[in-house]
């Protein structure tokens, strides 16, 4: 029987090169990609297995880019075969886990999906570092021969080289706005523009209303249709120095430079009117599609971050009010974070007097305080302790904020 990998692969999941890699793609929690849905009913196809996945691991889990054949979109990095993987950044080939000692007692093997077999392939940038891995996972043990592995490795080679693209285009070629990467660094120019000439700046988050439905009932070449049409609608509709950026899959966000909240709000409810106007001939049933838009306003002590979360809230705002419509937010809902940082760190949430202890993934820190995710978030405390692993900070923390995927925590002085 193999015999347990060492050194522990938390060390290897919390490398700051690694992590800073992965946060340079900007993959993580995006919408889904056909690019990537392919390569997991590929996975299926090919070898005959009963579950295909292409995922990216962060520091405390694994998250599901692309996933065929399973409900769930991330799991608990150390309940996964794939920490594995991440450790020997080779493949890994498991015929029967029932019959190995390293996962014989995984949850996974003993209670749902059942996983008997198991192979993976990592997910390697140019410089050998793991990002994450594509999977073939089956309930049923099998071989896999040494072919069946060079092609789940080219698989996943494959789905690096798209990720290098994507980073590299400016703009995306199904839409042709701005890539998600293009956008973000011209929002940022236009943001420090607004901030040294104190001149209005706003922001618009949107997204297209029920599109997955549009996809199950007329395919995907219909949904690229859709979104192709409705990107083209709204650049025709606003100004030669607005920029709109692609930032998931039917999601998209507008700056607005040189444009007061009223203004911006006016320009939202215009273009959810041009949206709600299009037509699609030559579809049985019609399709017709609506979006819902979220409005923000630069404010005092404002980053790019911080102007997107909050037209993002608003976004959300708007779905939950009933969906084709715009809300919006002329100033932070609550004080700015100064000098908010986007990172992605490993850290560690201890608290029960040191007897509780786990993996959690840094995504911004300010002066102060800390956004982080970790797997359950609802059994955090109101009072623990927050290591930032790779460094000597340790912070007594007061939990500030709680949602169903990340934490907010404010350090004691």
């Amino acid at each position: 029987m193999p015999t347990s990998l060492t050194p522990d692969y938390r060390q290897v999941a919390a490398d700051p090169n690694r992590l800073d890699a992965l946060e340079r793609l900007g993959i993580l929690d995006t919408p889904g990609e056909m690019v990537f849905d392919r390569v997991a009913a590929l996975i299926k196809l090919i070898f005959g297995v009963e579950i295909g996945i292409v995922s990216m691991i962060d520091a405390h889990r694994q998250w599901y880019k692309a996933v065929d054949g399973l409900e769930n979109t991330e799991v608990s990095l150390d309940s996964t075969f794939c920490k594995d993987t991440l450790q020997l950044g080779r493949p890994l080939i498991v015929p029967d886990a029932s019959q190995d000692e390293r996962f014989f007692d995984n949850a996974h093997v003993t209670g749902g999906p059942k996983v008997r077999f198991y192979a993976s392939a990592p997910i390697m940038t140019g410089d050998g570092l793991t990002i994450g891995t594509v999977c073939a996972i089956d309930g049923t043990a099998r071989e896999f021969s040494e072919r069946d592995t060079a092609i789940l490795t080219h698989l996943a080679a494959i789905v690096m080289h798209e990720l290098e693209l994507q980073q590299e285009a400016s703009t995306d070629v199904l839409t042709g706005a701005r890539s998600r990467r293009a956008f973000q660094d011209e929002a940022v120019k236009h943001l420090a523009l607004a901030i040294r000439y104190a001149a209005p700046l706003s922001c618009i988050a949107f997204d297209i209303d029920h599109f997955k439905q549009v996809n199950d009932t007329y395919g995907h070449a219909a949904g690229d249709r859709v979104l192709a049409s409705v990107a083209k609608a709204l650049k025709d509709g606003l100004r030669e120095s607005d920029l709109v950026g692609r930032v998931g899959g039917e999601e998209f966000a507008i700056i607005l430079p040189r444009t007061e909240h009223k203004a911006a709000m006016a320009t939202a409810e215009k273009l959810r009117a041009i949206v709600k106007a299009l037509d699609f001939p030559g579809t049985f049933p019609p399709i017709a599609v609506t979006a819902s838009f979220g409005v923000s306003t630069i404010g005092e002590g404002d980053d790019l971050d911080t102007l997107l979360e909050r037209a993002d809230q608003m976004l959300y705002v708007a779905k939950r009010s009933g969906r084709n419509q715009v809300c919006g937010s002329d100033a932070p809902t609550e004080p700015p974070k100064p000098n908010r940082r986007r990172v992605l760190k490993a850290g560690q949430v201890i608290f029960d007097g040191g007897r509780s202890t786990y993996d959690c993934t840094i995504r911004s820190l300010w002066d102060g305080g800390a956004e982080f995710a970790v797997s359950l978030p609802m059994i955090v405390p109101d009072e623990f302790e927050l290591v930032i692993k790779g460094t000597a900070e340790r912070h007594a923390c007061t939990l500030s904020k709680r949602s169903a995927t990340s934490l907010e925590a404010t350090f004691a002085a």
